[in-house]
């Protein structure tokens, strides 16, 4: 994959490993107009340093911003549309992290995109920050975004040690049983699914959905082919069918076209580059 964009992921510290992913920086021009993004489980924050985003959840409406965007806890592709040259920094949280990191119910926000100031006060003075940062570079203002997380960072919500466990148990087995999980932290299932709306803002289900595509997703060879029989029965899919319904449900996008939108845009990948970035392709009918 040979694009003029500069991307760069930092992992977090031990202190806010529990609730935060990664921090992104992107920086660069794309060559299609959109994209569609898989959900991760996670909620994301974006500062915007450059040319407008457009992020437009499914099935709602586009939210444009000049400064900075939340994008709630997800089960659907959101549409990425740059308004120009990308030049942003992100926050991807842990599926628990959204209260800690921002004080943000995230159940009030499923499936929604608004405007990340609304939600995170502090976002406005890291955008300037992070603007008089830029002559010292990208890994300088990934420093900044960590240390300003790390400063306003918020207590846990009580219950939340427990519903962590649930989602490193989901986590580690995506085909595992809700009700397994559930009985093994000595809860029931409804209390389960409750503490996952408090804390995630998606069901466990929901959550393991998305777990299996992920695996998937990582495995997709769009040079060699991808044995789609073999991996529905691997992931705890009955049949292909039922796997190409939810592929479609979670990327946009049927397998063949997901293969050959990276393929027309990126090229040779090795399995797992690009995994679930759609490049938007003309519609084939038209």
């Amino acid at each position: 994959m040979d694009l003029p964009f500069d991307y760069r992921a930092r992992p977090p510290g031990p202190r806010l490993a529990p609730f935060v992913e990664s921090v992104w920086f992107a920086r660069g021009t794309v060559p299609y107009a959109s994209e569609h993004v898989a959900p991760t489980g996670a909620s994301v924050a974006i500062v915007v340093l450059g040319a407008p985003l457009v992020q437009t959840p499914w099935g709602g409406v586009p939210t444009t911003s000049q400064t900075g965007l939340f994008i709630g806890p997800h089960d659907r592709p959101v549409r990425n549309a740059p308004s120009g040259e990308t030049y942003a920094v992100g926050i991807v949280t842990t599926p628990v992290g959204s209260p800690a990191c921002f004080g943000v119910q995230p159940r009030r926000l499923r499936g929604r995109v608004v405007e990340l100031a609304s939600v995170w006060p502090a976002a406005e003075a890291l955008r300037s920050e992070l603007l008089a940062l830029e002559a010292a570079g990208p890994e300088a203002q990934l420093d900044h975004v960590l240390d300003t997380l790390t400063a306003h960072l918020v207590p846990p919500l009580a219950g939340l040690h427990r519903c962590a466990r649930a989602v490193a148990a989901v986590t580690a087995d995506p085909t595992r049983s809700i009700a397994e999980i559930a009985d093994e932290l000595g809860i029931s299932h409804g209390h389960l699914d409750r503490e996952f709306a408090r804390h995630v803002g998606l069901t466990p289900r929901m959550l393991s959905r998305i777990l299996r595509m992920q695996r998937l997703l990582a495995t997709v060879d769009t040079r060699n082919g991808t044995p789609w029989a073999d991996a529905a029965a691997a992931l705890g899919w009955y049949d292909q069918a039922h796997l190409i319904r939810d592929f479609r449900r979670h990327t946009g996008v049927t397998p063949s076209r997901y293969i050959a939108a990276q393929r027309a845009v990126f090229g040779d990948l090795e399995p797992g580059q690009g995994a679930g970035f759609v490049p938007e392709l003309p519609d084939p009918g038209r």
